[in-house]
């Protein structure tokens, strides 16, 4: 399998008034496609940062980011913003929905930015909404679902533009233990579809589900176990 990800000793530091904190501390790291990977790790190892510049939400202060063969890691926000869109899905622990607007126009959102037609939208959104399993809220505004639909609909639109990757950010951290272990089920099916999963968690039961589970600590990688 090819690497989808390809990252050589990513620094990243922040300055905080005179003084510079090193949070990544030189990671390398390689993500394959259809790699299921879970990242780990205590308050301030750095693993949020990661993710960040994983979802080319950032750019590291020194190394590279090949994504797909292409180097991320210098390009302008602009640049970065197109990568965003095309590449990767975000799923959020808040869902982060428009609350006035229904299913699946959140869910048609980034094919507006990708520049496709309004019935190519619709299409794609109907498609998407039905295999997450609200082919009967389409109509519906986020406030009357419930957190875990809320949830489905966030994955629904993760995955509207058929992204490289889709990168989970607690995205069970906001549901009750029942609905966070049948969304958990959600990205089973969609890692077992070919997506490329990468999610950030501290909880054991969420990694679990992961085929490989990477550790941070310090701004390093601690372990990097693959369990499946």
């Amino acid at each position: 399998m090819s690497n989808v990800i390809e990252i050589r000793n990513m620094i990243r530091d922040f300055q905080l008034g005179q003084e510079t904190v090193h949070v990544l501390k030189g990671i390398d790291l390689d993500i394959k496609k259809g790699d299921y990977v879970a990242l780990m790790g205590p308050s301030g190892s750095g693993k949020s940062t990661l993710m960040n510049l994983l979802g080319c939400l950032d750019t590291p202060t020194a190394g590279s980011y090949m994504l797909n063969g292409q180097d991320v890691s210098q390009l302008s926000d602009d640049e970065l913003a197109d990568i965003r869109n095309k590449e990767i899905g975000f799923v959020f622990q808040t869902f982060n929905l428009l609350p006035r607007t229904t299913a699946l126009d959140n869910v048609a959102l980034p094919m507006v930015y990708a520049g496709a037609s309004k019935s190519e939208r619709k299409m794609r959104a109907e498609e998407v909404l039905t295999d997450v399993g609200l082919a009967d809220r389409m109509d519906h505004r986020p406030n009357q679902l419930s957190g875990g639909q809320r949830q489905r609909v966030a994955v629904g639109r993760a995955l509207v533009n058929k992204p490289t990757i889709i990168l989970a950010d607690e995205p069970t951290g906001n549901l009750d233990s029942k609905t966070g272990i049948e969304i958990m089920a959600l990205f089973d099916e969609i890692h077992a579809n070919g997506n490329t999963v990468i999610v950030v968690t501290h909880e054991e039961e969420v990694a679990e589900h992961a085929h490989r589970i990477i550790r941070l600590r310090d701004g390093m990688i601690e372990t990097d176990v693959r369990n499946k």
